[in-house]
């Protein structure tokens, strides 16, 4: 099982695992522009993978403290600028975290795995 991260309040304590983590940066990344689906994790060709996959290729680490750390695989559309899909990606993600989970974003590492054609 994976660790969860732990935010305490007056109230009492919030676990949020690494697992829900990675299904929000999925669907933030999926709904990109420029981004046609997720990758696979590992060498070799980059598998497209369908976009109800949320949590493939993606890997979500750190701690409370220091942040989280978040690396993502994508496939992005051919022809526009990989750079700024990445950023914007990077940015959107960092974003999206910070705002639904109320946790510190430490990195967001974005691996373009291939790039195709949109169909």
């Amino acid at each position: 099982m994976e660790a969860a991260r732990p935010l305490a309040s007056p109230l009492g304590r919030i676990s949020i695992s690494n697992d829900a983590v990675a299904h929000i940066v999925g669907r933030v990344a999926a709904e990109a522009y420029g981004v046609v689906g997720m990758a696979s994790r590992g060498k070799g060709v980059a598998r497209l993978l369908s976009r109800d996959r949320w949590k493939q290729g993606i890997v979500v680490g750190g701690n409370a403290e220091a942040g989280v750390t978040i690396e993502l695989n994508v496939v992005v559309e051919y022809g526009l600028n990989l750079a700024e899909v990445a950023s914007t990606v990077r940015n959107r993600v960092r974003y999206e975290v910070e705002r639904l989970t109320g946790l510190p974003v430490a990195s967001v590492e974005v691996r373009i795995q291939d790039v195709r054609r949109s169909a």
